[in-house]
């Protein structure tokens, strides 16, 4: 596919068309890295993606050690 850049103010855009967007799963925040001759675009890596699932996925295994109370419980909390 060829694209033309475009001028938008003092720099240079490039129009992308929807369905190739969709096709590679762009959205509005891009990765770019430049090498001699070459732009790569990527959708952002996002942290935690998957996070949620995994621990939907993972035994349930309970607290690591027995609850004890603390100072706020002893003093400050009233039931």
């Amino acid at each position: 596919m060829r694209a033309r850049l475009v001028k938008i103010g003092n720099s240079r855009g490039l129009r992308l068309a929807k369905p190739l967007l969709e096709q590679v799963g762009l959205s509005d925040e891009v990765d770019i890295q430049a090498a001699p001759g070459v732009l790569t675009i990527r959708p952002v890596a996002r942290p935690r993606a998957g996070w949620a699932e995994a621990a939907a996925a993972a035994p349930p295994q309970g607290l690591l050690d027995a609850p004890s109370a603390t100072r706020f419980d002893d003093e400050e909390w009233h039931w």
